[in-house]
């Protein structure tokens, strides 16, 4: 029997990587600790919805099944997209993926991360096997051979097996354990908002490229658009500040006025991108996930579905015996192989789909638009790409 004071693994951040890994691991039958500076902000049916959206796919809807929190995120306003359509300005080439093609209700669904943040955290709290500690901060770690100490802002220790750091892509816990971390910060802002158009987005995800950037419109629940524009961050910032007759009536043109006119938008925010690879995910009794290990360019909208994958990787790695060592350091080694490959070839992947994408060389452009028409032409293929982004 483990000291009341001794956790198989101590999480730290409670975001929608953090928050799924404790109860997920917690589910398996180890005693965790989930350290939070801030609680998640309350999600409510008549709030408006959160600028902040993610694409969920299939194996993170398969996780958050387990969880017993998909029910209650997909009842509550959850947007399903059955198909994507994608085509570049400048060659005029398209493809398009359809669930139906690979015997699928739906490619994902358009979720608000607060609406999955709160679902995820009401769990934790009736969750026996997650002791919380929030509001609390790491200050330092120690360790101690067969465990690994955090020491808190409140003078207060959390005692480990594994500390798992979900802790965001500036990572404090990673600084602290010198884990470095290569990649490099995009000539890109994204701008975010939510818009209606004049027909109904078909349940459809649109992505066009654009010399700029990429310009997605991500089907919401209540039948309005988010949109996702990477842009050159004095663009951007031009395009969040001007009158709304005038925003909505570019974002029509660069849009190709796919769904008719723009007719309204709701508030407009930015935030910066970057590419992030950690040199490495794990050191003596230690971890890392999501945004702490990796951080991808969203034009795949892939970087959640990432993170969730290094859960279930991770809760695979390290079994559910109660009696096992949670950061023996074969699990955490198979944990690394398994998801640093699959992450880096995902990030750069991304990074160069953007770069090849951006550019108006003209070989370039009619290279690409060859691509794109013989994907569209080879359902195996797109099957294959479907299959990839669904986690399969």
């Amino acid at each position: 029997m483990k000291p009341r004071n001794l956790f198989d693994v101590a999480v730290v951040g409670a975001g929608m990587v953090g928050s799924a890994c404790a109860l997920a691991l917690a589910r398996s039958g180890l005693r965790v600790a989930l350290v939070e500076e801030h609680a998640p902000t309350a999600w409510n049916a008549a709030d408006e919805v959160d600028l902040r959206v993610v694409a969920i796919a299939p194996s993170s809807v398969a996780l958050f099944e387990r969880l017993d929190v998909w029910t209650a995120i997909r009842s509550a306003r959850a947007g399903a997209y059955r198909r994507m359509y994608v085509w570049d300005s400048g060659s005029g080439a398209q493809i398009d993926f359809d669930a139906a093609d690979g015997g699928s209700a739906e490619l994902g669904f358009i979720v608000e991360n607060r609406l999955i943040q709160h679902a995820l955290w009401q769990a934790l709290q009736a969750e026996p096997g997650v002791s919380l500690r929030c509001p609390a901060r790491v200050v330092g770690t120690d360790d101690d051979g067969d465990t690994r100490v955090l020491r808190l802002d409140d003078d207060g220790r959390i005692v480990a097996r594994l500390v798992v750091a979900a802790d965001g892509a500036s990572s404090p816990l990673r600084q602290l354990l010198g884990i470095g971390a290569g990649g490099h910060v995009y000539d890109q802002h994204a701008l975010v908002a939510h818009v209606r158009t004049e027909r109904p987005h078909e349940q459809t995800a649109w992505q066009r490229f654009l010399p700029g950037g990429t310009l997605a419109f991500l089907p919401l629940a209540d039948g309005r658009c988010s949109i996702v524009w990477s842009l050159p961050p004095a663009e951007c910032r031009r395009l969040r500040e001007i009158d709304e007759t005038t925003f909505l009536q570019e974002l029509g043109c660069a849009f190709d006025f796919r769904l008719g006119p723009v007719l309204s938008t709701s508030a407009r925010a930015e935030f910066p991108l970057r590419l992030l690879l950690a040199e490495r995910y794990v050191a003596p009794r230690f971890a890392l996930i999501g945004d702490a290990a990796h951080q991808v360019h969203p034009l795949a909208g892939q970087g959640v579905n990432l993170g969730l994958r290094d859960v279930d990787a991770l809760v695979e790695a390290i079994g559910g015996d109660a009696e096992r060592d949670a950061g023996a350091v074969t699990s955490l080694r198979r944990y690394e192989r398994r998801r640093r490959s699959d992450n880096t070839i995902s990030a750069w992947g991304m990074d160069g789909i953007n770069r090849l994408f951006r550019s108006e060389f003209e070989p370039l452009v009619f290279a690409r638009g060859l691509g794109l028409r013989a994907v569209n032409a080879l359902g195996p293929l797109k099957q294959l790409i479907v299959r990839h982004a669904a986690g399969r």
